[in-house]
């Protein structure tokens, strides 16, 4: 898992489907998703810190240069 498309595919698994209309929107959604996962225990540490950092980067770099 790379980047942000890997993390919508992989919590696709989990059968939670993204699509709010602005990426960043979907970037904060798919991180109170992961949170809710872990939190569930469906998510072990590992994945969730490596779409946690995915999420972070992504979401960094869509605050600096807006896609929308």
């Amino acid at each position: 898992m790379k980047t942000f498309y890997d993390v919508l595919q992989y919590l696709k698994e989990f059968g939670v489907y993204i699509h709010v209309g602005k990426r960043l929107w979907d970037i904060e959604l798919a991180a109170l998703e992961v949170d809710n996962l872990y939190k569930t225990d469906i998510l072990n540490a590992k994945d969730y810190a490596t779409v946690k950092l995915i999420l972070s980067h992504e979401h960094t770099m869509e605050v600096e240069n807006p896609s929308d």
